[in-house]
């Protein structure tokens, strides 16, 4: 008999993430920290790699794992569904992994799950998995939004969307950029920092690594270039008074000049809020906590206001991997945050409406319903962010601009 394979600590807790997220309904980054603990850099590097990619990808996963396997995934365990999913994701798409530690490990989580009578079964399934999965995977057609719903593991409803709003070249486009792991920036807040300065975003930083302690003592801040952009289009200067309707985590909140009051409407996010306002050394920041659609009487008169409004989140879907199988628009309540602010903003003053997404139906649409003037500046201070289809308006897609995708809109109170 053969020996039994080791499972090297990267696996093991890249299997528990899976198994939390489809068995558990866990977030992925939230189970993550958790099972990674104990584990050194390199080893934790390549369990989010794992994890998250698996997460990611589980929809194109389950297709070859079903074709190779030729046994319905419903019918098998989910220790069992979870290993398949994690192995045929490094044969698939893990460059240097040597396919006998993506099967024989693989397997061996099997049995440590107390499964020994599906060992072989899994065993097999791999293997075959590994003979075809790449010839499999190539053949699948990306020609239509189902197919390449398919192809890059994404929903039909969101392939659907970006057809719509991109056409089927950028569409695709868009599908295999946020496959693909996120830009590391941050914002760099005080002191200096080892990395490259972004040549187009003030103070926005590429770096190799997030330093923990960096951003522990409030001298950088991890955001990507899109949201730090979003900060930048409010424009807030001394003297002034703004509104950040949706503040939480902070990150733009503590961004903006003059007196600001950041609302939140859940106490723990606002206690996370309150958090980074100390942390960063934001003290013109106010932490209020209500639900922005019922403020307060006195929270009246501000020059300005940001809704960086709750959304579906497609812009951002590299970054949290779980999100696109949740995943759901909200236009009527970004209508109605983007509505409560104008009516604290004084006549003449500005709203900034952004969301972290690319779905004209929570982008465009909001903003035309609101009855709010455009505010053509912003396009003009940023060129070349301008939204392809309506250039008065800023967008920001992973595929062109290598960051998360943001939509950001100026308007104006009469």
């Amino acid at each position: 008999m053969a020996p039994r394979a080791a499972v090297s600590p990267a696996r093991r807790a890249a299997f528990e993430v899976v198994r939390r997220v489809f068995e558990d309904d866990a977030y992925a980054d939230r189970a993550f920290p958790a099972a990674a603990k104990g584990l050194d850099e390199r080893d934790r590097a390549l369990a989010q790699r794992l994890a998250y990619g698996a997460v990611q990808r589980v929809r194109t996963l389950d297709y070859a794992i079903e074709e190779l396997g030729r046994r319905p995934l419903r019918k098998l365990d989910p220790p069992v569904r979870a290993a398949l999913r994690l192995g045929a994701y490094q044969l698939a798409f893990v460059d240097g992994v040597p396919r006998y530690a993506a099967v024989n490990e693989s397997v061996e989580l099997v049995r440590s799950a107390r499964l020994e009578r599906a060992v072989p079964f899994t065993n097999a399934v791999l293997r075959r998995i590994a003979d075809g999965i790449d010839s499999l995977l190539a053949a699948l057609p990306a020609d239509t939004p189902a197919t390449a719903a398919l192809a890059h593991s994404y929903p039909d409803w969101i392939a659907d969307v970006w057809w719509r709003d991109l056409g089927a070249e950028d569409a695709v486009a868009l599908m295999r950029a946020l496959n693909e792991p996120p830009e590391r920036v941050v914002r760099l807040v005080r002191g200096e920092i080892e990395g490259r300065q972004d040549e187009l975003i003030p103070g926005a930083w590429h770096v190799d690594r997030i330093e923990p302690l960096a951003v522990a003592e409030g001298r950088s801040w991890p955001q990507s270039r899109s949201s730090q952009l979003a900060g930048l289009a409010v424009g807030s200067r001394e003297g002034e008074r703004t509104l950040d309707l949706c503040a939480a985590p902070g990150g733009k909140a503590t961004m903006l000049a003059g007196e600001v009051v950041a609302v939140e409407v859940n106490e723990a996010r606002s206690r996370e809020l309150e958090d980074a306002i100390r942390r960063l050394g934001a003290r013109n920041v106010r932490v209020v906590t209500a639900d922005g659609r019922a403020l307060p009487a006195e929270l009246t008169g501000f020059d300005r206001a940001l809704v960086d409004a709750p959304c579906s989140g497609l812009g951002v879907l590299n970054a949290r991997p779980d999100l696109r199988w949740r995943s759901e628009p909200l236009p009527e309540l970004q209508l109605e945050l983007l509505q409560a602010a104008a009516e604290r903003v004084r006549p003449g003053g500005t709203v900034v409406y952004s969301v972290c997404t690319i779905n004209a139906d929570e982008s465009e649409a909001v903003v035309d319903a609101s009855g709010l003037e455009v505010d053509n500046s912003l396009a003009e201070e940023w060129p070349m962010f301008r939204h392809p289809g309506r250039p008065e308006f800023l967008q920001t897609l992973p595929h062109l601009h290598e960051t998360s995708g943001f939509f950001i809109a100026r308007l104006r109170r009469s």
